[in-house]
């Protein structure tokens, strides 16, 4: 599995609208591409104007003067900006019914201007509900790294899928 262009099934060939991710399509061990995602400093001070105005985020001197060493991105922006690529890479095209929570999030290294995004995510366990068979929850974890192959993020979550039978309305 390495993302959206890791299957080609019938449905893709014909155009039909049944989604390419489904839980029996999730592998324990495997992991899935996430792509690339250049940060630009006016994403960073967008963003941070918006949400979490603090210094660091708003302005290259004082993000330079801090322990972060230049305008850096809010780590929920980090979240947000790891949240567009998983959707990208095959979120989107998939029976999610969202998650129940995260377990973990940590902002490991700055993510700064210029910067080069990269990540993966990671399948540690699947299973499916107990009290509803058509669910199933997959716990992943994802990493990204910036273009030093640095870590800058990782986050553990479960993430609720239909199943295939489930997601085309057969039961």
């Amino acid at each position: 599995m390495t993302g959206k262009n890791a299957k080609t099934s019938a449905h893709e060939k014909t155009g039909a609208h049944e989604k390419t991710w489904a839980y029996e399509d999730f592998v324990e061990g495997a992991s899935l591409d996430l792509g690339t995602k250049l940060v630009s400093a006016a994403e960073i001070v967008e963003f941070a104007q918006e949400f979490d105005a603090q210094p660091m985020h708003l302005d290259e001197a004082a993000g330079r003067a801090s322990i972060l060493g230049g305008l850096a991105a809010s780590g929920w922006h980090t979240c947000a900006m790891f949240m567009r690529m998983l959707c990208d890479a095959f979120l989107l095209d998939s029976t999610s019914q969202g998650a129940p929570g995260v377990d973990q999030v940590r902002w490991k290294r700055p993510v700064l201007a210029g910067d080069i995004l990269s990540g993966s995510t990671t399948v540690l366990a699947k299973r499916l509900s107990r009290s509803k068979p058509q669910l199933g929850l997959v716990t992943l974890r994802s990493e990204l790294f910036n273009q030093r192959g640095e870590g800058v993020f990782e986050l553990e979550n479960t993430v609720m899928f239909l199943a295939r039978d489930a997601a085309q309305g057969r039961s």
